[in-house]
């Protein structure tokens, strides 16, 4: 190969190893873009599910919290129960007593609680005139002073004074328990709601999480093709860089025969003016000595 073709091969050689280390740099910036992106995700992602486990966490104590108002709820509710069937015994032998001595020749106290349920009932489920509404009102009220003062009538006789109080003792102590399963439900449907809700926001953050992760995996991915091309680039330069050192030595190589053949050129030529008896310089007789001529 001529000196000239070398030199034309190495500028070849040059040219695609400079155009290569530009495509490289651009892919290792990318790369580098792409792995930056990639931490991000992944960092994004860790914090949406920790969280979801915080909501998660959350969540369950509510959770254990409305299953232990529930079991109490239950509790409460045996006892309501208890004390409602003790407490209509003891409305039962009161009555029972009222009427034996015959006391009261008007409605009974449990008759007028029926009217008045009846005239509740009425007042929630139909649709009345206001002037028809005040009357029901009014005379719901008239029944309940009725109760209270045969309530308080019996309350004052003797005989019948003892189970009066036993029947309301006990019908407050269930009217207590009730406002207490009332409260108890109220604070665990309360804390049902609260897990719900947690849960449900724990849902939405799932998602998100989950859209980071398939974010993270599509970035590493890409990040990873993309330091696949640069390493091969990389290798490829390399393999460049072999040539033209390679290239580089056989042009020295080239230069220098060409240099020893036109030293030796010049050499006969002097060594030939020598030979005819000219006379030679100092620089032609160290030419003459380095082609071995002397």
């Amino acid at each position: 190969m001529s000196a000239a073709a070398t030199e034309a091969t190495l500028e070849e050689f040059l040219e695609k190893k400079e155009r290569l280390n530009e495509r490289a740099n651009k892919h290792r910036s990318k790369r580098d873009k792409l792995n930056q992106q990639t931490k991000d995700w992944a960092q994004k992602r860790d914090e949406l599910n920790a969280k979801v486990r915080e909501l998660v966490d959350k969540a369950n104590e509510h959770r254990t919290r409305r299953d232990e108002l529930n079991t109490k709820v239950q509790e409460v509710k045996d006892l309501r129960d208890e004390l409602n069937a003790e407490a209509a015994e003891a409305r039962e032998a009161f009555e029972a007593a009222r009427r034996e001595q015959k006391k009261d020749d008007g409605p009974s106290i449990g008759q007028l609680k029926k009217k008045i349920r009846k005239l509740e009932e009425k007042h929630m489920t139909q649709a009345l005139e206001p002037d028809k509404e005040r009357d029901l009102i009014d005379e719901m009220k008239d029944l309940q002073a009725q109760i209270e003062e045969k309530e308080e009538k019996l309350s004052q006789d003797e005989d019948t004074k003892e189970l009066f109080q036993a029947f309301k003792e006990v019908k407050d102590k269930a009217e207590e328990a009730h406002e207490e399963v009332t409260e108890l439900a109220e604070q665990a449907q309360e804390e049902h709601d609260q897990m719900v809700s947690l849960f449900e926001e724990a849902d939405e953050v799932r998602k998100k999480a989950d859209n980071a992760q398939d974010k993270f995996v599509e970035s590493k991915e890409l990040a990873d093709q993309v330091h696949q091309e640069y390493i091969e680039m990389v290798n490829q330069i390399r393999d460049y860089e072999k040539v033209i050192v390679g290239l580089k030595q056989k042009e020295k190589k080239a230069k220098k025969e060409v240099s020893e053949r036109e030293a030796k050129e010049a050499a006969t030529e002097i060594y030939e003016r020598f030979k005819k008896g000219e006379k030679l310089s100092t620089d032609d007789l160290m030419a003459l000595q380095k082609a071995g001529f002397l």
